[in-house]
């Protein structure tokens, strides 16, 4: 069957529909990561989006199954299910070979109704991304009715992926208090891995009754100006001077709460090898990235100072108070999929407590 991709701007890609017959819209992005999509496409942190990969051919070591007991501590995924609303590649493979792998790449699209376009110049749309910016986009099978353009970053996001009632992980002798904006499961499975209790609670959730040792702000997607219910609970949380630690998200959430402001970038930060250096340092850490939102760290008030800058483009990719337990970082030091240059940051907190 026939498709096309159509960008708000006018401009029309034709390709082969794989996936879902479903037509979807949603923010066209782009990630450079050459593997890992599975963990990719269920990382809440996409919800909205459809995601165009640079790498030409997608799908060769198939996709394992989910965890019968939905349980994130053993799962191959970062949540429950699929959470891109589309995807955009050069070529899948429909055969596929992996010890672990139970589908192919186009059956597990189409059993989560996810639409999919193959055949197109993904260079050059990645081009048109970087010059013009994440636009408006929908993937329209030739068959299928038409449908309007569809702004994710309109509405909270968040609301949509966090869970509505709060979980337990583990029984270590210390509990992280972790407000769940969209959560990758690997950030869990992180903090179970030394030896923690970890409480996770929706992303409105009253947190004034709660007994913790810390606090993990997780990621998660669209605009944190969305979220203030959520920057007013981390508001709270610093007065009590309990060790917080935000990721992706969570330090935009962090840093509001600090009196910040966070800006949308061009085109963002989605892929594997993001190099980002230790300020004050020459040390360079090659990263795992998924978000479109930044912290302008010219905002930020006395007594916080920037932690790690991106090599590439210079933007704020983490910030740390100068005297209290208040930390966060852009990227993601958990990986899945992606290096562990950072992973020490949970160290690094999980001392703290």
């Amino acid at each position: 069957m026939l498709a096309k991709l159509v960008l708000k701007d006018g401009s029309v890609f034709q390709g082969e529909a794989f996936g879902s017959a479903t037509p979807k819209s949603g923010e066209v992005v782009f990630n450079t990561g050459m593997v890992g999509y599975p963990e990719c496409f269920t990382d809440p942190s996409y919800a909205g989006q459809i995601i165009n990969l640079t790498y030409p051919l997608i799908g060769n070591y198939g996709v394992s199954l989910f965890d019968s007991n939905n349980s994130p501590i053993d799962s191959a995924f970062e949540s429950q299910h699929i959470q891109i609303e589309g995807l955009i590649v050069s070529e899948f493979s429909r055969d596929f070979s992996h010890w672990d792998a139970r589908t192919n790449l186009n059956d597990w699209l189409r059993d989560n109704d996810i639409p999919a376009i193959s055949g197109i110049d993904t260079r050059l749309l990645t081009q048109k991304l970087r010059e013009c910016g994440s636009m408006l986009g929908k993937i329209v099978q030739v068959e299928s009715p038409d449908i309007d353009f569809v702004d994710p970053n309109l509405s909270n996001l968040v609301a949509r992926v966090s869970p509505k009632v709060p979980e337990t992980f583990g029984d270590g002798g210390r509990k992280v208090l972790l407000l769940n904006c969209g959560c990758k499961f690997n950030i869990i499975r992180s903090l179970l891995q030394r030896d923690v209790t970890v409480k996770s609670v929706p992303w409105d959730w009253d947190l004034s009754k709660e007994n913790f040792d810390g606090v993990l702000l997780s990621n998660g997607p669209g605009d944190p100006t969305k979220c203030e219910k959520a920057v007013e609970s981390v508001r709270k949380l610093m007065q009590m001077n309990a060790p917080i630690f935000g990721i992706c998200l969570g330090n935009q959430l962090l840093a509001r709460a600090a009196g910040a402001q966070t800006y949308k970038l061009k085109y963002g930060h989605r892929g594997q090898n993001q190099p980002c250096i230790l300020v004050g340092s020459k040390r360079c850490f090659i990263t795992s990235q998924n978000h479109g939102y930044a912290v302008d760290d010219k905002s930020l008030p006395d007594g916080w100072q920037p932690w790690f800058f991106n090599a590439n483009d210079g933007t704020n990719e983490g910030i740390r108070h100068c005297s209290k337990p208040f930390c966060g970082v852009q990227f993601h030091p958990e990986a899945s999929p992606g290096p562990l240059d950072a992973s020490f940051l949970f160290d690094d907190f999980v001392e703290k407590l």
